[in-house]
């Protein structure tokens, strides 16, 4: 009888959990995607064939399976499972859970496994406490986090973790997740008969994002509300999916990896001049709700450091982007960013001032000090160091505008030394503007090296 009543609440348990908790994977083999951890010879896969796991930090977007992998490891390795929230989990709790780790080990023989959910906010009081059982093996620990553990866990813990990314899954494996749930008349609706037809599972698929959890919460939605509305049949077709399912979710994160991989993918777009790729970054990020300033400034700095003077008018566009989001914001800002964006995608890439700057700095930093040349020393300073110790000609310094060194395209060429040293820093490139600016480099190059000479003779 006491069997009997025990399979009665778990049924009762599992009626009103959400499909998605019930339709988490029982075995490896019924976990979709993580094929580059779990596939044949791969790290995790040999770690859990030969039993041995040692403490782990998965790391990945919502809903790809991080608690889920983290209680089959402990099946797979037939460990206790102890879970709890890295923010709401306090010292007192720890030191429970490393004396019950304790007896178990010594009354059954049986390892435990604490599973941490947002293990970026450990602080280090919870960790001084729990790092020593980890040590010694009295507990394994894995944690869940949605940021990149190497900037936002604590140094102490990932040292001691075997780190792995879990991936969004893909729109097939999606789809398969979701005729699990659909064929499965234990844990999901196999035994309703209902029919979902096809562009309803592409739409779930594509809107999900890869986030499982999501997908199933939206066919619940979809049957949930058929069912409530007494229909007797339950055909989910495409419009009550899309219903189901409303806005698709980015996946963004404003302070995590979501931000920068978004950042980098718009400035790479823009700098490999492909607008239209350029212009979908951009889209996502403001819908995402990212600061348009911070967009703003990022095309600033392009300008400069990937146009440059191929197109000087670059950098005008985009500090007068940047001045227009200031004053109006969004929505509105989103018609300037869109077009400053294409403009710098199409315009001519060149980075030889960047190069240059880098160098001259580089250096400066590293290399021997270069001492100011006499003749172009403040006016002051030359007429006291002539005074005290006497000056040759060539330490006088020979006004620009007046030494007769003039050239038609450039209006005037100092013909002095100026550094003291052979150096060459700006390069110009072939591209837009600066191929002019490259041959008027030479020009004065030139005009310089044959003044020099005459003040030598």
């Amino acid at each position: 009888m006491s069997d009997l009543w025990a399979a009665k609440r778990e049924q009762n348990r599992q009626r009103v959990q959400p499909l998605a908790v019930r339709m988490r994977p029982r075995t490896l083999d019924e976990l979709e995607g993580q094929e580059h951890i779990l596939g044949p010879g791969k790290l995790l896969r040999r770690m859990l064939q030969a039993g041995t796991v040692t403490s782990m930090i998965f790391h990945g977007p919502p809903g790809t399976g991080k608690t889920t992998l983290a209680e089959l490891v402990a099946r797979q390795t037939r460990r206790a499972f102890v879970r709890e929230n890295a923010a709401s989990v306090g010292v007192k709790r720890i030191r429970d859970i490393a004396e019950e780790a304790a007896k178990r080990l010594e009354l059954e023989g049986k390892r435990t496994i604490l599973f941490l959910d947002e293990i970026h906010r450990f602080t280090k009081s919870q960790q001084d406490v729990l790092l020593s059982d980890v040590e010694q093996g009295l507990v394994t620990l894995i944690g869940a986090t949605t940021e990149n553990p190497l900037f936002a866990v604590n140094s102490a813990l990932v040292s001691r973790s075997t780190l792995f990314r879990l991936e969004p899954l893909s729109e097939t494996q999606v789809v398969s997740v979701l005729r699990r749930a659909l064929a499965d008349a234990e844990r999901g609706y196999g035994g309703l008969g209902a029919c979902v037809d096809e562009d309803a599972l592409a739409v779930w698929a594509t809107k999900s994002d890869g986030d499982a959890r999501r997908a199933l919460t939206a066919l619940e939605v979809a049957v949930e509300s058929l069912r409530a509305e007494g229909s007797g049949t339950l055909h989910v077709t495409r419009t009550v999916a899309e219903d189901s399912i409303q806005q698709k979710a980015v996946v963004y994160d404003a302070t995590g990896d979501g931000h920068y991989d978004h950042a980098s993918a718009l400035i790479k777009s823009i700098r490999g001049s492909d607008p239209d790729a350029a212009m979908y970054w951009l889209a996502s990020m403001l819908h995402a709700g990212e600061d348009p300033r911070f967009v703003a400034r990022r095309l600033v700095i392009l300008a400069s450091e990937d146009i440059g003077n191929a197109d000087p008018r670059a950098l005008l566009v985009a500090s007068a982007a940047f001045d227009v989001v200031e004053r109006i914001g969004m929505p509105e800002a989103r018609i300037t960013l869109g077009q400053c964006v294409a403009y710098l995608a199409l315009a001519p890439k060149s980075n030889a001032s960047y190069v240059a700057i880098d160098e001259a700095m580089r250096d400066v930093a590293e290399g021997r000090t270069i001492p100011v040349p006499m003749h172009i020393k403040d006016g002051n300073v030359r007429k006291a160091t002539t005074l005290s110790a006497g000056s040759a000609a060539g330490d006088r310094y020979r006004y620009s505008h007046e030494d007769g060194a003039r050239d038609e395209r450039l209006g005037m060429v100092g013909t002095q030394d100026y550094l003291g040293v052979e150096k060459r820093y700006y390069r110009p490139s072939e591209a837009g503007l600066e191929k002019q600016l490259g041959e008027a480099l030479e020009r004065a190059r030139a005009q310089r090296t044959q003044g020099q000479r005459g003040q030598a003779e």
